[in-house]
């Protein structure tokens, strides 16, 4: 797997703990010096006993380490549960001469099982035999459950800094803040509260934007990790940056085309949209995290349990952003939608449903319009429009389906991605523990 090149001061590891089967289950990251951290965690009323506890040691903006098991979840499995996941950051800060609450544990699989403690603690004691070098390659492979592939994104900047992020995730995926699992690591200088403003704004534009099933986890969890080991000054995301953003805004931080995994981002100095309120290497900075959490979050979608399609709803027009949110959820959302695509069927009635359900937004029926791909399929109600259905049916056949919703009542926008619904989804789920 080709990837950029590891933030320097991290080690990484991934290997087979006894958990389940014969597959990688266990890994971790680990910093030679604190780091600035932020995290986001699932909104479910069910958390995982790890994010419990990942949101007490995120409190003060450091972590050193991250563990992870893959298999099994642990959650709703009870005190004895929240005391496993205690206990991985207690055996790991013993083992690694770390302060468990700066470590941040994780759990994925299956819910309501618990791992097994013995085989836990037997990994976090053997981790000084196993971290010898950045081995993310087999980290991100072993937070991986019903993954079809691992996913790792990763850009050095023109001053030396590295961003490198991992994610898993497959089914169970409607973040907001999917089963969703993420870590990003940089060498880059930033202070916890500008890496929390950061990290949400990005992950707002990214894996708040997706839907494999309209199922949220109890476990997502999206974790950055600064260490300041590239020795560089510090980089701010100012207190209220994020609301100057728009669509012309975020298509000029993100660029076109996004360069491959490993390239430099372009050059910036000549297309900076906050240019009072950041410099140009911070605004390379925040592309590149802004970058690898969309890359990230896209691939989960392409990586949806079953998906033979995969599809992005882009919503302009709309008077406030969560009327765009509403529309553009309702259709990626929408199992109508999704089998439509999946079947190449140019129903494409089934757009009107989904946005017409959405009843708590107002809506002006006769000022909407409707694209797929390039062709214009309604120009409001009563108005004459005859879509070439051939046509659509061929855009609904290509891996890569764009739908348009322009609601027409003002500026503000959301884009989303999602995958199609299969047979094969219903099957994987159906047989998932058996």
């Amino acid at each position: 797997m080709s990837q950029a090149p590891a933030p320097s001061g991290y080690l990484a590891c991934g290997w087979n703990a006894g958990i389940k089967d014969h597959s990688l289950d266990f890994g971790c990251i680990h910093s030679s010096r604190p780091a600035s951290a932020a995290a986001v965690f699932t909104r479910s009323h069910f958390p995982g006993n790890p994010v419990i506890v990942g949101r007490e040691h995120i409190q003060d903006g450091k972590l050193q380490t991250i563990v992870v098991n893959s298999k099994n979840a642990n959650v709703a499995t009870g005190q004895a549960g929240l005391d496993l996941a205690r206990n991985m950051c207690k055996w790991t800060g013993e083992a690694l001469n770390v302060d468990p609450a700066m470590i941040l544990p994780s759990s994925t699989g299956v819910i309501g099982r618990l791992p097994p403690a013995d085989r836990l603690e037997a990994a976090c004691r053997s981790l000084p035999d196993k971290l010898h070098s950045p081995d993310f390659n087999s980290f991100s492979r072993a937070i991986m459950t019903t993954d079809a592939f691992p996913k790792v994104r990763g850009y050095e900047l023109h001053s030396g800094i590295a961003v490198l992020g991992m994610a898993k995730g497959a089914g169970m995926i409607e973040p907001n803040m999917a089963t969703m699992l993420s870590y990003i690591v940089t060498d880059a200088t930033m202070e916890a509260a500008d890496l929390n403003r950061l990290l949400k704004f990005c992950v707002n534009r990214s894996f708040n934007r997706i839907s494999v099933d309209s199922d949220t986890s109890t476990s997502d969890t999206v974790v950055i990790m600064a260490n300041g080991a590239a020795g560089k000054p510090a980089f701010k995301f100012p207190v209220g940056l994020e609301s100057l953003w728009s669509e012309q805004t975020l298509e000029t931080i993100l660029g076109d085309p996004l360069p491959q995994t490993g390239e430099k981002p372009d050059q910036v100095e000549r297309s900076n949209p906050w240019p009072d309120h950041i410099g140009d290497e911070e605004l390379e900075f925040v592309r590149a995290v802004l970058r690898t959490c969309i890359y990230l979050s896209r691939e989960i979608v392409r990586d949806g349990e079953g998906a033979s399609r995969f599809f992005e709803v882009l919503v302009v027009g709309a008077r406030s952003q969560e009327a765009a949110y509403k529309v553009g959820r309702s259709l990626i959302n929408s199992p109508l939608v999704k089998t439509a695509i999946h079947g190449s069927d140019p129903n494409w009635g089934r757009i009107i449903m989904a946005i017409g359900k959405v009843f708590d937004e107002a809506i002006r029926p006769d000022h909407v319009k409707i694209y797929a791909g390039d062709q214009l399929l309604f120009q409001g109600a009563g108005k004459d429009v005859h879509p070439d259905l051939e046509d659509l049916k061929a855009h609904f056949q290509q891996p890569e389906v764009k739908i348009k919703v322009d609601l027409d009542m003002g500026t503000r926008f959301e884009r989303f991605w999602a995958s199609d619904l299969t047979s094969d989804y219903v099957r994987l789920n159906a047989d998932y523990t058996t």
